[in-house]
């Protein structure tokens, strides 16, 4: 073999094994995020006057400086990945951490806080069911979920109060999002009377649609541990029930983080 074939043979080899652990490893930065959130790293940053030095990071976070070199590594990854940047500190030489627009939607009670979402989405319950995922492509008779726990999704949320509670506000966190951009769509909302959100949990989008379009009729659909309690009005209702089994009638049907989660036959039954 001439040494350009050898050359490009070695090329090719590393190229291959850089992609394969690229994606090995690429649940560090998902962890990361997590830490991140749940040390309360944006909101700490937030709340200083300037860029944020990592020592001054370090004891805001009431950490030992004997921890000072995992919390540069944690944060060098998430400024790699973008939810971080440094910028010097007034004119002095040392630099310090600011927030990126990304880091923004992290800040625990802000209209757009999406630390909820993190936070449910990277739980152990949640991630398990990826460990399992090759038993349950062999085993016709469970999803990744019900072969990690034993049951199905919705059985296990109604048994556990806290994951179903954790889950619920993180759907809900991503629907307050609605409200960034539900008056540039009005037009879809032209003729209508009323609209049903089918799976439509504590019932957060529905009511930034009901703010901004008074003259709908809103109805959420869930599951009766979701809506138990929930307060209704005579242009907002909440009904408990089973998408599978009826579905109130409505001018518009609004099927949000839904249909994803289910079987071809599953949708198509529900859309019909």
């Amino acid at each position: 073999m001439s040494s350009s074939n050898l050359a490009r043979g070695s090329a090719e080899f590393l190229q291959a094994q850089s992609h394969i652990y690229k994606h090995i490893f690429s649940f560090i930065s998902s962890i990361s995020l997590k830490c991140a959130v749940e040390l309360g790293i944006p909101d700490i940053i937030n709340s200083h006057s300037q860029p944020m030095t990592l020592p001054k990071l370090v004891s805001a976070l009431q950490l030992p400086r004997s921890k000072t070199g995992h919390v540069h590594r944690l944060m060098r990854l998430l400024v790699h990945n973008g939810f971080f940047a440094r910028e010097s500190v007034d004119e002095a030489t040392d630099q310090g951490y600011v927030l990126t627009h990304s880091a923004r939607f992290l800040l625990k009670g802000s209209g757009s806080d999406l630390s909820p979402f993190v936070l449910s989405m990277l739980h152990p319950d949640l991630v398990l069911p990826w460990h399992v995922l090759g038993d349950s492509i062999k085993d016709d008779r469970a999803t990744p979920f019900e072969a990690a726990h034993g049951t199905a999704f919705w059985e296990f949320q109604q048994k556990n109060k806290h994951f179903r509670e954790l889950f619920n506000e993180a759907m809900a966190s991503d629907s307050r999002l609605v409200s960034l951009v539900v008056k540039d769509c009005r037009a879809a909302f032209e003729g209508l009377d009323s609209i049903v959100d089918v799976g439509g949990g504590t019932g957060t989008t529905m009511k930034i649609i009901s703010q901004e379009f008074p003259h709908l009729k809103c109805t959420v659909l869930d599951l009766p541990q979701v809506v138990a309690g929930l307060p209704s009005s005579p242009s907002f209702e909440f009904v408990a029930g089973d998408m599978f089994a009826s579905i109130p009638s409505a001018d518009a049907f609004l099927i949000k983080l839904v249909l994803h989660s289910l079987g071809d036959e599953e949708c198509v039954k529900i859309l019909k």
